[in-house]
């Protein structure tokens, strides 16, 4: 079956590739003119009604149903929120700790989010363990699976790591915690709108992540999944209007959150960028997360070529099971090779010792060229 060749098709909608080299989805999607547009709606919201409530309540709406159909879920089972951080909080706080499943098992490959909030969780009784990676850098799934028992409450995990490009072999992982009667928690932020998601197929128990980066929205917008038939007994103690069971009902001598995921919300949303949200979410299905994966594998296949027979070091794992459209080059100063590269026109970003390289459906093969040229022309800084 022949790739659809996405750049020729949309490229287009992304002016800034008149300008730019844009490898750098892994941070921020670039603007789509859509996605431009949307704001011009929003703010028409507020010029013609002013406190235009109706509107923005259907606009969040929109979000949660749209983001339902990406994931393949019921709207439901999605709670729209500020940010993943906000919804691993809430979370968070309808855990028990003080029973004798405090444990929480995660992994040296998460984001800081991932680690700070359920370190802070231990004034609460839980108990945090790190496995360490393989020497590869991917997550030592045995290790991992051999430190789920009886005790452990909840094994979180990330699907891309945001500093590598290491995807997480997650299901004999989401299996294991299951078996063992532990609640699991995937960090999609660096996967959703570059890898499929379905969560029928994933059946992790939350799922968090965000819009601004391959979802091609802007930051203020995030989801959580929460699958009812194991997480409807979770009830958060971080909480706000908009999480209530009827938002409008304006109670204040009780506290009566939505059945739903709703109840993971907070207060008033952040409601200019739920525009945002919406346009990226629609251009995002219409270009089709399979076409998006199958496309961006070969574009990211070329670039690792062209960087390795440069003399380049990929940190990111070759073996497609193991790695995002993430890519990770070590560099003897990151932070100098990302300023060195934006210098010729091309923008990446760096963590970690490592050049991060995120090309989305809009990088074409011209930008692959370019990319390899850059690498060429600052290859005082790679690390071999």
């Amino acid at each position: 079956m022949t790739t659809i060749d996405l750049a020729s098709k949309y490229r287009s909608e992304f002016p800034l590739f008149e300008k730019l080299t844009y490898v750098n989805s892994c941070s921020h999607g670039a603007l789509a003119n859509s996605v431009k547009k949307s704001f011009t709606t929003y703010i028409s919201t507020l010029e013609e009604k002013g406190s235009a409530w109706n509107d923005w309540v259907t606009q969040q709406e929109i979000v949660r149903k749209l983001m339902a159909q990406f994931l393949s879920a019921k709207p439901e089972e999605i709670a729209i929120t500020t940010s993943a951080s906000a919804g691993i909080n809430a979370l968070a706080t309808s855990l028990n700790f003080q029973g004798k499943r405090n444990k929480i098992i995660t992994t040296n490959n998460e984001f800081p989010t991932m680690g700070q909030i359920w370190h802070a969780q231990e004034s609460r009784g839980a108990k945090v363990i790190h496995i360490p990676n393989n020497a590869d850098l991917t997550v030592d799934t045995n290790s991992l699976i051999d430190a789920i028992d009886e005790e452990t409450l909840l094994v979180a995990i990330t699907h891309v790591c945001y500093r590598n490009g290491v995807r997480t072999d997650i299901q004999p992982i989401i299996e294991a915690a299951h078996k063992m009667g532990a609640l699991v928690i995937l960090d999609a932020y660096q996967s959703v709108g570059s890898l499929s998601l379905n969560v029928n197929e994933i059946k992790a128990d939350i799922i968090v992540g965000g819009l601004q980066k391959y979802m091609l929205a802007v930051p203020g917008v995030g989801f959580m999944y929460a699958r009812g038939s194991t997480t409807s007994a979770l009830i958060p103690t971080v909480t706000g209007w908009f999480a209530a069971q009827d938002i409008f009902a304006m109670k204040i001598d009780a506290y009566q959150p939505a059945a739903h995921a709703r109840r993971f919300e907070n207060g008033t949303p952040n409601i200019a960028p739920l525009y945002p949200a919406t346009a990226g979410l629609e251009l995002i299905l219409e270009v089709g997360i399979l076409n998006i994966e199958k496309y961006v594998a070969e574009i990211h296949s070329e670039i690792r070529a062209g960087i390795t027979e440069i003399g380049g070091k990929v940190v990111t794992p070759i073996d497609s099971k193991f790695h995002g459209s993430l890519l990770a080059v070590a560099s003897t100063d990151e932070n100098a090779h990302v300023a060195a590269l934006e210098e010729i026109g091309i923008i990446t970003s760096c963590r970690d010792g490592n050049v991060r390289i995120s090309p989305h459906f809009y990088n074409n093969r011209e930008d692959v060229k370019k990319i390899v040229d850059g690498f060429y022309k600052t290859k005082s800084l790679l690390k071999k």
